[in-house]
């Protein structure tokens, strides 16, 4: 199965606000990025267990991990959970700049070290999260 057919399924995997919002998001992404190497990770490991929710990535950067070892990942990620939506934005080394530059514009979301957690696109200024996301590209690029 193509990854874009993996993407398709785990969109429509949700009812129907939760599928509305991470299409919307998914699709926002595309638009803003295009050609932009996609992925889809279904969060299981090596050997098959659960370990993550799903993800969706865009984008490709070299992961360093504490350990030394490299491995390439995405750039930016969503995936939905039990509480909400999230953005991955990897590769940001510095822990308080999406506080910093763009805690007070975006809204009801909680941003941690390279996360962006929101219960739903309603409650967060789409704009401004369209910046975040456009500039974790940028920031994380090869």
């Amino acid at each position: 199965m193509s990854t874009e057919e993996q993407v398709r399924r785990y969109i429509e995997s949700f009812p129907k606000p939760k599928q509305s919002d991470i299409g919307q998001l998914h699709a926002i992404i595309l638009e803003q990025n295009p050609g932009v190497r996609l992925w889809f990770l279904d969060g299981r490991d090596e050997t098959g267990k659960v370990v993550s929710n799903p993800s969706i990535g865009y984008g490709a950067l070299d992961k360093e991990y504490a350990n030394g070892k490299t491995r390439e990942f995405y750039r930016v990620g969503i995936s939905a959970n039990s509480s909400g939506l999230t953005v991955y934005i990897m590769g940001l080394t510095d822990r308080e700049y999406l506080k910093n530059a763009y805690g007070s514009d975006i809204g009801k979301a909680q941003l941690t070290g390279y996360c962006i957690k929101f219960r739903a696109l309603k409650n967060v200024d789409l704009e401004t999260l369209k910046r975040a996301i456009q500039d974790g590209m940028a920031r994380t690029s090869a």
